[in-house]
């Protein structure tokens, strides 16, 4: 899902012990009941020799009687300072969120969106861009690729051939259908591949003009 990003340079400390907040996945929790932060993210700190951490475990116990600490933390976009409540040392540390990771998931989400859009003026011009981007894109939806499939055929170029033939399919029904629309691009083209080298030759060749096997 493609996210507002304005979040990605924000650069927070804590004002206990100094150490960078940690940019987390906030907890699934939705704000309507009353619980949630209204954000899909926070800055936490999760330095475990922070005097905040280090003290709350003393301080809940004494107050509510549970086994648990605090940890400092701010929303992005505003500088007010929050606890929020750890059972744990561990808590929020498997949701640090990874700029890179986070920055190549919206760059794939923009260009999915885009060759979605690409498709409807694909065949008018020629352009086979869109349809090779949904089709290698493992993320795409499978109803976006088979569509994106039709519009392969239509154009039949057999430009297409190498990239999809390379191409891992996490979907063995996906890799089937593709590369029974290849054959069509093929033989529409009077062409075959030849199954030594798998250059592509014509199709009443035989001996491969490649790799000089005997067909």
């Amino acid at each position: 899902m493609v996210r507002d990003l304005s979040f990605i340079d924000e650069d927070k400390s804590c004002p206990h012990c100094k150490s960078k907040l940690s940019c987390c996945e906030a907890p699934p929790i939705h704000v309507g009941d009353g619980l949630g932060w209204g954000s899909e993210v926070m800055f936490i700190c999760l330095n475990d020799g922070c005097s905040l951490f280090l003290r709350g475990w003393e301080q809940i116990e004494l107050k509510y009687g549970h086994h648990a600490s605090y940890r400092y933390m701010e929303l992005p976009g505003s500088p007010e300072g929050n606890l929020m409540m750890v059972g744990n040392a561990d808590a929020f540390k498997a949701c640090v969120i990874n700029k890179d990771e986070l920055l190549a998931q919206n760059q794939r989400y923009y260009k999915e969106k885009e060759a979605i859009e690409g498709l409807k003026t694909c065949l008018e011009n020629n352009d086979l861009k869109p349809v090779m981007t949904l089709l290698l894109d493992e993320a795409a939806t499978k109803s976006d690729r088979m569509v994106a499939l039709e519009y392969l055929q239509k154009l039949n170029d057999v430009e297409c051939i190498d990239p999809l033939r390379n191409h891992r399919f996490r979907d063995p029904a996906m890799e089937f259908a593709v590369r029974q629309v290849l054959e069509a691009i093929l033989k529409a083209h009077f062409k075959k591949e030849c199954p030594h080298c798998m250059e592509i030759i014509k199709a009443q060749a035989k001996k491969c003009m490649f790799c000089k096997e005997n067909l």
